[in-house]
C-alpha cells in the first residue's frame, strides 16, 4: 500500500506525463506558423472574358470560377479551378478553334496558360486533340504538351508522347508517335 506522501507524488508525476504527452505539437504544424496564407485579390464566378486586337474579337474564355492571385506570389496567376472553355477566332472574327479543360493557370507576366485534365482542343477542320497537359504559350503563338496524346482526323487516329503546334492547332508535330488507326469510309 502506498503512503500518502507516495500516492500524492504519483498523482502529481501521472498528471504532468499526462501534460507533457498531449502538448506535443507535430512538427509540420510548427512549420506551418510561419507559412502565409495566400489569398487571392480577385474572384468571380461564370466569368467570360474577351481578348481583342484593334477591336477585333481574338479570344473569348468562360470559366465557372476564377481566382486571380498577386500579391505574395512568384508571378501573378489567375486559377480557374472549375475548368474553362476558350474560343479563337480567326482574322475575319469567325470561331476557328475550341479549347476546353477540367482546370487551368494562366501567368501573367510569362504570358503562359497551362491547362490539365480531359483536355480538349478542337480545330476549324474538326480535328481534335485530346491530352492530360498542354501548355499555350501567347507570345509563340504554340501550344506544347510532353503527356500522352490523340489526335483524332477524319481519316485516322494518332497516338504518341509529346506534342508541338500552332496556337489553332492546323499545324501539329508529334514528338514521339506510338501508334495510328486508320479509320474506314463508312459511305465505301
Amino acid at each position: 500500500m502506498l503512503s500518502l506522501k507516495n500516492r500524492s507524488l504519483l498523482f502529481l508525476l501521472m498528471v504532468a506525463c499526462f501534460a507533457i504527452t498531449s502538448c506535443q505539437t507535430d512538427r509540420n504544424e510548427i512549420m506551418a506558423l510561419g507559412k502565409k496564407v495566400v489569398m487571392p485579390a480577385l474572384t468571380g464566378k461564370d466569368v467570360t472574358m474577351l481578348y481583342s486586337d484593334s477591336t477585333v474579337l481574338k479570344i473569348k474564355l468562360l470559366t465557372p470560377q476564377m481566382q486571380k492571385y498577386e500579391k505574395d506570389v512568384k508571378e501573378p496567376v489567375t486559377i480557374m479551378p472549375q475548368g474553362l472553355f476558350v474560343i479563337f477566332y480567326d482574322e475575319k472574327g469567325k470561331e476557328a478553334t475550341t479549347l476546353k479543360a477540367d482546370y487551368g493557370v494562366r501567368y501573367e507576366l510569362s504570358k503562359k496558360m497551362e491547362v490539365k485534365y480531359n483536355v480538349e482542343v478542337v480545330n476549324v477542320n474538326g480535328e481534335k486533340l485530346n491530352t492530360e497537359h498542354l501548355i499555350w504559350d501567347e507570345q509563340k503563338k504554340k501550344i506544347t504538351s510532353d503527356a500522352f496524346v490523340k489526335i483524332t482526323t477524319a481519316k485516322e487516329i494518332i497516338m504518341g508522347k509529346g506534342l508541338e503546334a500552332n496556337q489553332d492547332f492546323t499545324q501539329y508535330e508529334i514528338k514521339e508517335v506510338t501508334g495510328t488507326i486508320r479509320i474506314e469510309d463508312k459511305d465505301l
